[in-house]
């Protein structure tokens, strides 16, 4: 029996459908789990820590976390070194980015290979120079030192994320706004900026992400609760003889909700702003 065109695309339709939801499920099952977990009583998840109970549900870990921890005042430390790192990146980002997209010099691309390099680093290498460069500076366990070191890895990216939503804008309307007596930072201001908002919100949502869930930089420089970030307070949760599930899912579910916050106000910006440098015209 043969198969017809409309068959086969039938079938294709069908496997891409079960392809995306098998996707869809893998990301977003374990974050349900995290969930049931964290209303779970401890002494069931060491017992049964795959079992399906929903007799003793509570929030007791939330409490626990809220009232006997440190983790809201490390919440309130990410959420500042966060903005902090995306206000840099973005400013210095958007200036860097207009400047390659604009300009012609020589040595042009061998910048944007040198930013790209510098991305492509593991951070990991970076940790004792950048923590000798912050001992020598005095911004050791501090929020703007820790937000200056996540700009070292965040800012390349943003130049390049930026440069390609200037590519995508039309150079005319620049040179018409500068006909009409704009300075080339005026034309930028009045001009270009407004037309790359959601270029803007996308890049600084990601900026601000990364800076979110970093460990790494975080756990080396920072000494004290002034300064440390949840990732880190999850870390310290651990002890040598006792694993606190119900305690580490409910930080982790914490800490979700200013992302999903986030997402909500500069969602819709964000996908505008990453589909926005597709196309030049």
């Amino acid at each position: 029996m043969a198969v017809t065109g409309k068959s086969r695309f039938a079938l294709s339709t069908v496997l891409i459908n079960v392809g995306v939801a098998s996707l869809i499920a893998f990301s977003i099952l374990p974050l349900i789990w995290t969930a049931y977990t964290s209303v779970r009583p401890e002494i069931e998840i060491i017992k049964f820590p795959t079992g399906l109970m929903f007799g003793d549900l509570g929030f007791d870990a939330y409490r626990e976390v809220l009232r006997y921890t440190d983790f809201p005042l490390l919440l309130g430390n990410s959420v500042i070194v966060s903005l902090m790192t995306m206000v840099m990146s973005l400013t210095l980002g958007t200036f860097a980015g207009y400047a390659l997209s604009r300009a012609n010099f020589g040595g042009k691309q061998g910048i944007l290979l040198f930013y790209m390099l510098v991305r492509v680093i593991p951070g990991v290498l970076l940790l004792i120079p950048i923590y000798i460069l912050m001992q020598k500076l005095n911004l050791l366990d501090t929020k703007f030192g820790l937000a200056l070191a996540y700009t070292t890895f965040t800012l390349p990216a943003a130049i390049w994320l930026m440069k390609g939503f200037f590519d995508a804008l039309p150079v005319d309307l620049e040179n018409a706004a500068r006909i009409d007596g704009c300075s080339r930072m005026g034309a930028m201001w009045r001009i270009v900026l407004p037309l790359v908002r959601p270029g803007m919100a996308a890049t600084g949502t990601l900026v601000a992400i990364e800076a979110w869930n970093d460990v790494l930089f975080a756990l080396m420089i920072t000494s004290t609760n002034e300064a440390r970030t949840w990732p880190v307070g999850m870390k310290l949760l651990i002890g040598e003889f006792q694993l606190p599930w119900a305690q580490l899912t409910a930080t982790a579910m914490m800490s979700v909700i200013p992302v999903l916050i986030a997402f909500g106000l500069a969602g819709r910006r964000m996908v505008a702003g990453l589909t926005a440098g597709g196309i030049k015209e």
